[in-house]
C-alpha cells in the first residue's frame, strides 16, 4: 500500500470537535491579517476568502461579515451583495485560472456537510473537464496543483 502524506490536514482533523472561534469572524475582525488568512476581497458587508481546505484549486468562500447561520438573518442589501460577489468571483477565477465551469453551493447544518454551521458561506469551486482523473478514481486522492499563496497573489483584488 502506498502512503500519501498530507501532514497539514492533522490540524483540521484534530480540531473538528473543539469549540473554536469562528474563522470567518476572526477574519472580519483582523483586516491586517488578510494576506495571512487568504482574504482576497472585503466589501461593506462581506468577505471573499480562499478555502484553506479546498476541493479544487481556486475554491473560494463568500461570507457575510455578520455572524449568521441562515439567510433570513440577513437584510436585502447583504443578500444582493453576496449574489453580486458570486458573479464577480466567477469572472475573476475565469480570467485568472480559466476553469471550464463552477460548482456553487451552500451547506446548512452540520448534517448537511457544513464544517462551520454557525456562519453561512457560499462555496465557489472551479471545475475543469476531466478534473476527475486517475488519482481520484484509482487512489481516492485529489491533486491540487497550485499553492494557496501563489493563487492568493494571482487573485488578490486591490482595495
Amino acid at each position: 500500500m502506498e502512503n500519501l502524506w498530507a501532514p497539514w490536514r492533522i490540524g483540521y482533523v484534530q480540531n473538528l470537535g473543539e469549540k473554536r472561534e469562528c474563522f470567518i469572524c476572526h477574519n472580519v475582525n483582523n483586516p491586517r491579517q488578510d494576506e495571512e488568512n487568504f482574504v482576497i476581497k472585503r466589501t461593506a458587508n462581506c468577505l471573499v476568502i480562499l478555502n484553506k481546505y479546498p476541493y479544487n484549486n481556486g475554491h473560494l468562500l463568500i461570507a457575510p461579515q455578520k455572524h449568521a447561520a441562515e439567510f433570513d438573518e440577513l437584510d436585502d442589501t447583504v443578500l444582493l451583495e453576496i449574489t453580486k460577489l458570486i458573479i464577480e468571483c466567477q469572472k475573476m477565477l475565469t480570467a485568472a485560472i480559466k476553469p471550464h465551469g463552477f460548482n456553487v453551493g451552500m451547506n446548512f447544518g452540520r448534517c448537511a456537510g457544513a464544517g462551520l454551521p454557525g456562519h453561512l458561506h457560499i462555496h465557489i469551486v472551479p471545475r475543469w473537464d476531466g478534473d476527475i482523473n486517475f488519482m481520484a478514481v484509482c487512489a481516492d486522492t485529489k491533486v491540487i496543483s497550485q499553492s494557496l499563496k501563489e493563487l492568493y497573489t494571482k487573485l488578490k483584488i486591490e482595495k
